[in-house]
C-alpha cells in the first residue's frame, strides 16, 4: 500500500530506513517523476502514513539521519550522475510539464523582444488598448499580458516563483489546480490592474502571486499535502506588495495584478482544501 511520494530516492531510503527501525518493512517504487514508498503489510498503513506525514514536515530531523545508520544498507549506491546532468534532471523533476512549458513560453518571448522583435510581440500580445487595433475579438489579451517580461530581473524573479512553486503544485496536487490557477490569475488581476493604470502592463507577477496565497493557504488547511510556504517567504511577498502600493522603489509595478492574483490564489486555495476536508 503505498504510504506518499518524495522527489528523490536517498529521502525515501531516509524514511524508509527510519520505517525499518519501527519494525515496518517497506519498498521503493520509481516514478516517471521521484519515487513512490509502500508498506508492505496492509496493517502498518495507517502508521507508515503518519511516519510519512512528519518527515514531510521535518526531513531534516537526526532521527532519519540515525536510522540510516542504523539500518542502512551500505550495498545501496544512488546514481547521481554527471554535476550538469544532475542539475538538468533537478530542474526537469521539480516541475511538472505545464510549469515547464510556461516557463520556457516566457524565455522564448522576452528572448524575441530581445532580438529586436519588441513591437511586433507587444502589439500581438499586449492587454486591450495598449496598440490601436486591440479589439475585443482578440479574447487572449486578456491573459497574454502575463506572458510578457521587460527585463531580465522581472522575468528572472517571476520565473524563479513559477518554477518552485508551481512546480511542487503540479508534482504533488497535480496539474488541474495549477491550470486553473495560471488561467484565473492570469486573467482576472489583468483586468484589475487596467482599470488601476491603464493598459500598458505586464509579467507573471499575478500568476506567481496567486501561487503564493494558494499554497500558504494548502500549506494550513492541508499540511500532508506538503506544499505549504514558510512563514518568513509569506511575509517577504506581502512586504513586497506593501512597498510595491507605496512606491518605495520608485519602479512601475503591476500592484494591482499582485493584488487580484493574491486574492484568486487565497480564494481557490480554499475551495480546494475545504472540498478534500
Amino acid at each position: 500500500m503505498e504510504i506518499g511520494r518524495l522527489p528523490n530516492e536517498r529521502a525515501a531510503q531516509a524514511l524508509v530506513d527510519y520505517l525499518k527501525g519501527e519494525g515496518i518493512p517497506c519498498r521503493i517504487t520509481h516514478l516517471e517523476q521521484g519515487v513512490a514508498i509502500h508498506v508492505i503489510e496492509d496493517t502498518d498503513q495507517a502508521k507508515g502514513r503518519k511516519a510519512f506525514l512528519d518527515f514531510v514536515q521535518d526531513p531534516l530531523n537526526p532521527k532519519y539521519l540515525q536510522a540510516s545508520w542504523d539500518h542502512g544498507d551500505n550495498r545501496i549506491r544512488f546514481d547521481y550522475g554527471a554535476p550538469s546532468l544532475q542539475l538538468l534532471s533537478q530542474f526537469i523533476t521539480g516541475a511538472g510539464p505545464l510549469t515547464l512549458i510556461i516557463l520556457l513560453v516566457c524565455i522564448a518571448i522576452f528572448a524575441a523582444m530581445n532580438l529586436g522583435y519588441g513591437n511586433q510581440v507587444f502589439e500581438a500580445l499586449a492587454f486591450f488598448g495598449a496598440t490601436s487595433d486591440a479589439g475585443f475579438s482578440q479574447f487572449w489579451r486578456l491573459f497574454t499580458p502575463s506572458l510578457l517580461h521587460f527585463s531580465a530581473l522581472h522575468i528572472t524573479f517571476n520565473l524563479l516563483w513559477w518554477w518552485v512553486l508551481g512546480g511542487k503544485i503540479e508534482n504533488r496536487i497535480g496539474i488541474a489546480p495549477l491550470l486553473t490557477l495560471l488561467l484565473v490569475a492570469g486573467t482576472l488581476p489583468n483586468i484589475v490592474q487596467y482599470y488601476l493604470s491603464g493598459p500598458n502592463f505586464g509579467g507573471l507577477s499575478g500568476v506567481v502571486y496567486g501561487l503564493v496565497g494558494y499554497t500558504w493557504v494548502s500549506g494550513r488547511m492541508s499540511p500532508e499535502k506538503g506544499i505549504g510556504l514558510p512563514p518568513a517567504m509569506m511575509g517577504f511577498m506581502l512586504l513586497w506588495l506593501v512597498l510595491g502600493f507605496m512606491d518605495v522603489f520608485g519602479l512601475s509595478i503591476a500592484n494591482g495584478a499582485h493584488l487580484g492574483g493574491l486574492l484568486v490564489g487565497l480564494a481557490q486555495g480554499w475551495l480546494d482544501n475545504r472540498k478534500k476536508s
